[in-house]
């Protein structure tokens, strides 16, 4: 765990009135700024303000310095109406910032190039710290090469050790290199459940004066991963952000958003038998979606509210990305206690905790009509039904008994219409492999109990064992060519497993531990066997995963697999054994057991008594605290013998893996005067609506003939350690060649084929020849040439993981402007972060509308001033020499960000105020 920074001198604080003390139950003292008390002098009545903006409040109110954080601040958040224009701008100081070793590597290159610069100008390199804590998880790098095994967690970490080891030895400098950043070695789970179980500490206590009580304060945080939501289950604020808003906040700038509205999510009643979390969580996306919440905050409360265990909360927070939300918030309260006590938190920790909570009035989950929200969205638990979701997007949740016959349907309906436009007669037809295997559509062929959502889950865990069992015991298989694995998020899951007797049933149907770490829902599956590839390409099959995961957009999983369906990891084990999504597992077996009996699902379906039996196994405060003492005292053999250089300065080996990233290149201390807006720009790609970061900056494998490709074959990397995007986010030139490279994408600018469908993949028409070309190499030579270029694409543009290379490879291969119907939250503030602007198209207008080809030539035009939010015109010109204005909206949301894009981006402006101090 890393260390805090050293505490500096506060300066008089605006409210000092506010700072009040509060006991323990041990009748240790304790310091606070008290939000009841900024009520009563600012005549406010706090405790009608939503729970997660009391929390922000806080912060803002305890870091008021007169400078990043204004008395108006203060006061404008206390002020927070449900319902009013947002224009305020919250500067959010966070106490801690997590990240994943995807994003995280990239981040500490930028720290790195930063010390690089400060060296050359003659400043001290510590002068580029991070002033709050920092950890980084390590846990995307693992893949499942080898699964069905005892054997497979050894082998896959040894080779991702083998392939990693560049990147290991980075990070190793890091730990030397800086005070405040801490790493959890691989092998000890996925970063959500790690920062659930082991990095959270529910209250921070600043360094007081000997003598003096020590000012306590919530944990809140910011991480480089979409999911880092799923903290907001145990009441800690926080949210994914880009690794590059992540850098600012590490180095001292508060994070910035736009006062939200907060959406009041009433949850009434009770599960039913045999109704999981993840059929929950499936339902409250679903309802959220279709109420539009990006950009807000939920909040949750009511009774049913109460009575959801920890984890189930964790699971809903978990999938805040996938609704949209910037954060699924539940508040602290016994439930809370509770799962800190299980989980190895000293006693005095959990004293300050629940004091502290108290002391604020902000212990308890709201009942209805105690605070005021801006919308409120109910649902009865009671209606919630088994569920899945897909095949392409989280929120597309289909009933259990409905998956056969909605997959039937889709399978001839066209792609416009979410279909796989093939023809119906094919369905049931069976098409062999070289090695004899018979593949059919539909037929599950990576079935993965996975990802942060459900694997910290132990209610879904256990009933996946409890299937497992029940199967094995009635005589049911799973068939061999299908690739099962099980990838905890913690390493306590195989001791629950293991205690409750439920592993070596899940290790006889193939679900043996093949990694702890984000697996299968990152793209790291894995591949399939050549012979089942080939059959699978030779006959365009759409072929079926089903996970237990919260991603499944196209060509995520695994590149050749078309219906890709999210599930508990019950329901993962079902499929498994069914073998093919067209089986109604309501109506029919889901397979055929001893004497050829059939066996049905609710023969194997556990009860919740059963599970409740068993929980006792799963919240064992020794067996947590066991486990994370490991972290630094016995983190594995593979990682003790990682070696780092030492030193404050890093020396850029040749790699493939680790390069000194391009940003800092000829920087000055005062910004290069560059013309807003865009001149003469040619159109790189028209895209359609969903694009998400998958599409923008893929973390999959790395396909042979493509730039990446082709790069790491000059470079001398054989194709079988290619390894993935995701790994290589360290190496700029291969990033660059990544971007916009996922072979599902499709530019809209190439004309259909003659049946109507669209090529994909990363290509382009270079202008004004219209050569097919790939978006890199098009870049390159517009580079060459001076000519800047643009992006168009519909609703969502951005969505999904929050990659930071999305903006990055944007900015590096030249394009200026995305323009789109609407935008992500985290890709529009990571464009503007990288000196990219994002437009919006205003009303219905879209560039389909305006009847782009892709061979006009754009121009942007800002106002004489730059102001959030404000007009910005696009002049279109024809290849005819016609003309056109559109006006569209500026999606440089806040002030900051307006210094942000006139710096060339965060980076260049955080580094510019760190080397003026």
């Amino acid at each position: 765990m890393a260390k805090a920074a050293p505490a500096k001198k506060a300066p008089a604080h605006a409210f000092a009135k506010t700072l009040k003390s509060f006991s323990t139950a041990s009748g240790k003292e304790g310091l606070f700024y008290s939000l009841p008390q900024l009520g009563k002098q600012l005549g406010v009545d706090v405790s009608r303000l939503p729970v997660s903006i009391r929390v922000v409040l806080e912060s803002v109110l305890r870091n008021c310095d007169g400078k990043k954080v204004t008395k108006e601040h203060v006061e404008q958040l206390i002020n927070w109406k449900p319902v009013a224009d947002r224009v305020d701008e919250i500067p959010f100081v966070v106490a801690r910032v997590v990240l994943q070793d995807f994003t995280g590597v990239p981040l500490l290159a930028d720290l790195a190039a930063m010390r690089n610069v400060a060296e050359t100008m003659g400043k001290n390199p510590k002068t580029i710290e991070p002033l709050v804590p920092v950890d980084l998880v390590v846990d995307h790098s693992v893949m499942i090469d080898h699964y069905g095994s005892k054997k497979a967690l050894d082998l896959n970490m040894k080779l991702e050790f083998e392939r990693n080891q560049e990147r290991y030895e980075f990070m190793k400098w890091g730990m030397q290199a800086f005070d405040t950043f801490g790493v959890v070695p691989p092998g000890f789970g996925i970063v959500h459940q790690v920062n659930l179980e082991y990095l959270a500490r529910g209250v921070h206590k600043a360094a007081a004066a000997r003598g003096t009580p020590a000012v306590h304060y919530p944990d809140t945080l910011v991480g480089t991963d979409s999911h880092t939501t799923m903290i907001n289950g145990i009441g800690v604020v926080g949210w994914g952000v880009g690794g590059i808003e992540a850098e600012a906040g590490m180095l001292g700038q508060p994070v910035y958003f736009l006062t939200p509205d907060v959406v009041g999510f009433e949850l009434t009643g009770k599960l039913r038998e045999g109704v999981t979390a993840t059929d929950l969580v499936l339902t409250v996306t679903e309802i959220l979606r279709k109420h539009k919440v990006v950009g807000k905050f939920v909040e949750f409360f009511g009774e049913g509210t109460r009575t959801l265990a920890l984890p189930d909360r964790a699971t809903i927070a978990n999938m805040a990305p996938e609704y949209g939300a910037t954060m699924g918030f539940f508040p602290v309260d016994e439930k809370t206690v509770e799962y800190f006590k299980g989980t190895g938190r000293t006693k005095a920790e959990i004293e300050a905790f629940e004091a502290y909570f108290k002391a604020q009035k902000m212990f308890g989950v709201p009942g209805s009509g105690e605070v005021d929200y801006t919308s409120v969205v109910s649902l009865d638990l009671s209606t919630v039904a088994p569920s899945l979701a897909g095949p392409k997007r989280p929120q597309d949740r289909i009933e259990l008994g409905s998956l056969a016959s909605t997959f039937t349907e889709l399978f001839s309906k066209p792609v416009a219409n979410n279909g796989f436009n093939q023809p119906a007669e094919k369905l049931g037809q069976a098409f062999t492999a070289a090695d004899g295997t018979e593949i059919h559509n539909g037929d599950v062929l990576i079935a993965a109990i996975t990802s942060c959502t459900n694997t910290s889950n132990p209610g879904v865990l256990l009933a996946a064992g409890l299937v497992a069992k029940k199967a094995v015991e009635a005589g049911l298989k799973v068939a061999p060519h299908i690739k099962t694995s099980l990838a905890p998020g913690s390493r306590i899951v195989t001791d629950y497993l293991e205690k409750a007797g439920l592993l070596p049933y899940l290790e006889k149907l193939g679900f043996n531990v093949a990694a702890y770490g984000c697996t299968t829902c990152i793209g790291n599956a894995g591949d399939l066997t050549p012979e089942i590839n080939e059959v699978i390409q030779k006959n365009d099959l759409v072929c079926a995963a089903v996970l237990s995961g919260n991603r499944n957009f196209e060509a995520r999983i695994h590149p050749n697999l078309k219906a890709n369906f999210l599930a508990s990891p019950p329901l993962v084990v079902a499929y498994a054994i069914a073998g093919n999504v067209t089986k109604d597992l309501m109506t029919q077996p889901v397979g055929k057991g001893k004497k050829g009996k059939d066996v049905y699902l609710g023969d194997i379906w556990p009860t919740s008594d059963e599970v409740y039996a068993l929980m006792k196994h799963a919240m064992n405060a020794k067996a947590f605290k066991a486990n994370y003492d490991k972290v630094k005292n016995d983190p594995g053999k593979l990682w003790e013998k990682v070696k780092g250089v030492a030193g404050q300065v890093y020396t850029w080996p040749k790699s493939t893996y680790i390069a000194q990233p391009p940003f800092f290149e000829n920087f000055t201390m005062e910004p290069a005067v560059t013309e807003s807006g865009v001149k003469g720009a040619k159109i790189m790609a028209l895209f359609g609506d969903s694009i998400t970061t998958d599409h923008i900056s893929p973390a999959g494998a790395i396909k042979v003939g493509t730039p990446g490709g082709q790069f790491l074959n000059d470079a001398g990397v054989q194709k079988a350690d290619f390894n993935s995007y995701g790994s290589r986010r360290g190496n700029h030139e291969i990033m660059m060649r990544g971007t916009f490279a996922n072979v599902r994408v499709k530019n809209l600018m190439i004309p259909p084929k003659a049946d109507g469908s669209r090529e994909e993949g990363g290509l382009t028409l270079l202008q004004p020849s219209g050569e097919k070309a790939f978006i890199y190499d098009a870049a390159m030579k517009y580079i060459a040439a001076g000519t800047p270029t643009v992006i168009f694409a519909g609703e969502e543009y951005g969505t999904g993981s929050s990659r930071d290379w999305a903006a990055k490879g944007t900015q590096l291969l030249g394009i200026k402007a995305v323009v789109a119907r609407s935008f992500e939250r985290i890709h529009r503030s990571n464009l503007v972060g990288m000196g990219v602007l994002p437009l919006q198209f205003k009303g219905d207008d879209s560039w389909e509308k305006l009847g782009l080809t892709g061979s006009e030539t754009i121009d942007v035009v800002l106002g004489a001033e730059i102001k959030p939010q404000s007009d910005a015109t696009l002049v279109i010109t024809g290849a005819d020499g016609k003309t056109k204005k559109v006006t569209v909206t500026l999606r440089i949301d806040t002030a900051i960000e307006v210094d942000y894009y006139k710096h060339g981006g965060i980076l260049p402006f955080v580094l510019r105020q760190l080397l003026a101090a």
